[in-house]
């Protein structure tokens, strides 16, 4: 629908003309055209109005030039950013200090809760404040305990303290609890996935109803030290945050939109090393998928993961592994950023999954998969458009054990090192119990002297050749056929390829992601790009 007259004099006739094209489609398209959102500049679809108001108020207040996507009277697509959201994005870690503009991105999330969130939004603090509402108080104070990390009792004993500051009329929430519950409509939808305690399963899809695993016979219910099962109370849950949703508030703010695409319209090309875009993996996708490289706005990710002790306490058992995404589109001095960073699973307890990690990321590989194949339709307030949004997984970026348990290649024994992979040079010390890995020459040129030196090394010439480096075609060749049961009591990977396979304990779930093989690097350690 042609929306120019929205900036036009409001005394001419393509404005009037306007005014009533407008009418005719909320009325046609509302709920209820007796109370409709008026979209005039006051009242900024936060009072419901009937059609005869909503006519008077858009001929004196004039129309909000923001409200370019008409969600509130019927229109299916996502609503453009104001200025203020931009500002309050860019300039905070954690969440807007303006509630308004938040209120939009909850009405698409959440239809459910938005009226109520509404009513929060226009609530003053108490009888007579201009300043603050209900809202905007709570996200500004619960702002400030993110920034500073104040603990969940000092937040309540604060709130406790300003309510007796403030007249007897307030409505400021009284503890954290009623705060959160304010506020989570505002949040990001997030998933409580249950798991095996021997991380044998997730009980999703065929598994969603069971009772028990069907690897291990193990309780999906927590069991007491009685031995009573405590049913309902699950054994070990992993939390999932959809990254779908996240890339749409994204694109939904205008600032973020235009840096997204950074890489395609900023980067300087002078043939140097400044950004991952400038590398030959990226390089790579644009060659080998064209249709993908040619859309400035598909993201090209990575993903790192780590086990972190939370409680910091070295001697602490307990384990937390957050899987983090990063976005590359970004420019260097924000993809990097702490607000930057997706957490998109959080796996926790006693122990960590090590080798049975593939379980843990399946909800996420599914949804790359999908970011791959088909994509997610996303709306760009930059462009003001609805696109085909589609994503690549670049790498993994992990320290050396952590490489082991994602890509399934041994980091311990005969088979250690991920170049050389089975001509590892490897000799075990029969006294210190220890492997060493020398055999180093084998990388200087033929003709090299220390090729040639006997007495300050092993007492050999080192005739063998450079190992070659295996291409992720023949990686993905050589664990094809390899068995893998999951779980920390379950018999391990089972090969069918022979020894060649020793170097490898299982197929990667990554190797799921059609172009996983092909890429050129795979898994970083610790920030050096080293071919697995």
């Amino acid at each position: 629908m042609d929306k120019d007259w929205m900036s036009k004099n409001r005394l001419s006739d393509e404005y009037e003309i306007g005014v009533e094209s407008f009418l005719q489609f909320a009325v046609k398209n509302g709920k209820d055209p007796n109370a409709m959102p008026c979209p005039c500049v006051k009242c900024g679809n936060l009072r419901d109005k009937d059609v005869k108001t909503i006519r008077a108020h858009l001929t004196y207040n004039g129309m909000d030039l923001t409200y370019v996507s008409w969600i509130f009277h019927g229109e299916r697509t996502r609503p453009n950013t104001s200025n203020k959201e931009e500002e309050s994005t860019a300039g905070h870690d954690f969440c807007s200090d303006e509630p308004i503009d938040m209120v939009h991105d909850a009405y698409v999330d959440n239809p459910t809760h938005f009226h109520r969130l509404l009513e929060e939004a226009e609530m003053p603090l108490y009888l007579g404040c201009d300043q603050f509402t209900k809202l905007s108080a709570t996200v500004k104070l619960y702002n400030l305990k993110a920034k500073y990390g104040w603990s969940d009792t000092s937040f309540t004993d604060l709130l406790v303290l300003i309510r007796e500051m403030l007249p007897k009329d307030n409505v400021l929430p009284a503890s954290l609890y009623e705060a959160k519950k304010s506020l989570s409509t505002l949040g990001m939808k997030y998933e409580k996935i249950h798991a095996c305690p021997e991380d044998c399963i997730l009980y999703r899809h065929q598994h969603a109803n069971l009772v028990n695993c069907p690897t291990c016979g193990k309780s999906r219910w927590k069991v007491l030290k009685n031995d009573k099962i405590n049913e309902g109370v699950p054994a070990k849950v992993l939390w999932y945050f959809p990254p779908i949703p996240r890339f749409q508030r994204m694109f939904g703010n205008k600032e973020m939109s235009k840096n997204l695409r950074w890489h395609a319209d900023k980067r300087i090309c002078d043939g140097h090393l400044r950004h991952p875009a400038d590398s030959p993996a990226w390089k790579l996708v644009d060659e080998q998928w064209p249709n993908f490289g040619n859309e400035p706005r598909n993201l090209r990710l990575a993903l790192s993961a780590d086990g972190i002790n939370p409680h910091s306490v070295m001697s602490s058992k307990y384990s937390c592994w957050p899987i983090i995404l990063i976005t590359y589109n970004l420019p260097p001095w924000l993809c990097m950023k702490r607000k930057h960073m997706m957490l998109t699973l959080l796996v926790f307890g006693p122990h960590q999954p090590g080798n049975d990690i593939d379980v843990y990321l399946a909800p996420l590989i599914d949804d790359l998969k999908q970011l791959w194949e088909t994509g997610a339709e996303i709306y760009d307030a930059y462009h003001n458009e609805n696109f085909m949004l589609k994503a690549v997984l670049l790498w993994t970026i992990n320290d050396f054990p952590a490489y082991g348990n994602l890509s399934g290649s041994r980091v311990k024994g005969y088979f250690a090192c991920p170049v050389c992979v089975d001509q590892t040079y490897a000799k075990h010390l029969k006294h210190s119990r220890k492997m060493s890995y020398t055999g180093h020459r084998r990388f200087l040129p033929d003709y090299h002297p220390y090729r040639r030196q006997k007495k300050a090394f092993n007492g050999k010439n080192e005739l063998k050749p450079t190992p070659n480096i295996l291409s992720g075609t023949e990686v993905f060749e050589r664990v094809e056929d390899l068995n893998t049961v999951w779980g920390k009591k379950s018999k391990k990977s089972q090969s069918k390829g022979g020894d060649d396979n020793n170097a490898w304990k299982k197929k990667s779930i990554f190797f799921e992601l059609e172009y996983w093989k092909h890429l050129h690097i795979r898994h970083c350690l610790d920030e050096k790009l080293r071919m697995e």
